[in-house]
């Protein structure tokens, strides 16, 4: 999957991006159509944000980003998403 937004992302975000800060990680998220709650979790899973944020590796991070992405490709808002994507400044990007 990394593969399939590589290169849109590095345009947008540089070479090094894992994901959005998580201020602009969560207005992503709530973009998204379709999400729901699903027991004690959300699916997607929501950002790893607040609490999360700490302890989640780069790589952990970076997979949710994606899975998210995805999950706009498949509900028809992806271009809405990268929209916003392109109006984030360098440092709403988080890079590790």
């Amino acid at each position: 999957m990394v593969s399939d937004f590589n290169p849109i992302l590095g345009e947008i975000a540089g070479s090094d991006w894992i994901c959005p800060q998580p201020m602009k990680w969560n207005a992503l998220y709530q973009m998204l159509p379709d999400t729901k709650r699903v027991g004690h979790a959300s699916e997607p899973p929501a950002p790893l944000i607040l609490a999360a944020w700490w302890e989640a590796s780069d790589e952990a991070k970076k997979n949710r980003f994606l899975e998210h992405l995805k999950w706009a490709e498949d509900h028809g808002c992806m271009a809405e998403v990268l929209s916003f994507l392109r109006g984030l400044r360098h440092e709403d990007w988080y890079s590790g």
